[in-house]
């Protein structure tokens, strides 16, 4: 009698490969020591959670300078605005700079295995400091020449975040990383909420111009950040010239216990039928469409419909 033979499921599969990671990770740990943290509150790799975070807090203000720029100095939301936007002119505006953005971004973490996450997480922030000073004049000049800069600043910005996951998985052991990414990231958040006042200030003042002022301060303050991040961040902790032995010994000591561990093969195919995945998938989407509609219309909402005076 023939049997069907029993074809494990995706989420079978998955589990499968837990409970072999799981004991290979156990099995690890009976042959070597457990890594000793070293003594002090603030060693290197925490410098290079603060500059993430103040360099992820960076780039998103130079992000909402344009949305929080545009309500002032079009003369569809301001009577004594330079510019002549329609809606459809100002969304093409706001739109273009996900156009780049979607093209670099799932290739900056292979860059920045090939390249090193330092430098392509700069030339990121540079790019976007530049193109973010020269955009008052640009603006000026051509409406096209506008939306152009916009899509050479999402190309630009599109590496930063997949260039810091591999510098975190440089320096960071694996049971610190929760807490660095979530430091590192929450700069995103912490640079929009902080730059909608900044820019509305600006904009009411007589400070380089009132609406330019906002790329000007915002775009300088990113050059001096890719300044310090040069001089204080190195790719790998062996190239820290300031490092000290035991914080150096005990991130070589966390890295090579979980690198030690053969990796299983990649199941393509399970993880593209497994529910959890797309759950994970269909969520992070919604969250990123929402979050972004925010960051890029909520300015004009704020001065259209709750007649906000700063925005």
């Amino acid at each position: 009698m023939n049997l069907e033979r029993h074809r494990p499921s995706s989420r079978e599969v998955l589990q499968k490969m837990g409970r072999q990671h799981q004991q290979e990770e156990k099995d690890n740990l009976l042959v070597a020591p457990p890594p000793v943290m070293p003594e002090g509150l603030f060693g290197t790799r925490h410098v290079l959670s603060l500059m993430g975070f103040l360099g992820f807090a960076n780039v998103y203000a130079m992000r909402d300078a344009c949305p929080n720029t545009a309500t002032n100095s079009s003369t569809h939301h301001n009577e004594d605005g330079e510019f002549t936007w329609d809606e459809n002119e100002q969304a093409l505006i706001l739109g273009a700079f996900f156009w780049g953005y979607i093209i670099t971004n799932p290739i900056g973490g292979r860059l920045g295995e090939v390249v090193g996450g330092k430098v392509v997480f700069c030339v990121g922030v540079l790019v976007t400091s530049v193109l973010t000073l020269v955009t008052p004049v640009v603006a000026r000049t051509s409406t096209p020449l506008l939306i152009a800069l916009r899509v050479v600043e999402g190309l630009g910005e599109g590496v930063t975040f997949p260039a810091m996951n591999s510098m975190l998985a440089r320096w960071v052991p694996p049971f610190e990383r929760s807490r660095t990414s979530s430091i590192v990231y929450t700069g995103s958040q912490v640079g929009t909420v902080i730059a909608m006042p900044i820019s509305g200030l600006l904009c009411q003042s007589n400070f380089l111009g009132g609406w330019p002022a906002v790329f000007y301060v915002f775009g300088t303050l990113g050059v001096l950040w890719c300044v310090a991040w040069m001089l204080l961040i190195h790719n790998d902790p062996e190239k820290h010239p300031h490092i000290s032995l035991e914080e150096l010994t005990y991130i070589q000591h966390s890295l090579n216990r979980s690198s030690s561990t053969k990796a299983p093969p990649f199941p393509l195919l399970s993880v593209l039928t497994s529910l959890p995945f797309w759950a994970i998938v269909v969520a992070h989407f919604a969250q990123n469409w929402g979050f972004y509609t925010l960051l890029t219309e909520m300015p004009t909402y704020m001065k259209n419909i709750l007649h906000f005076r700063y925005c």
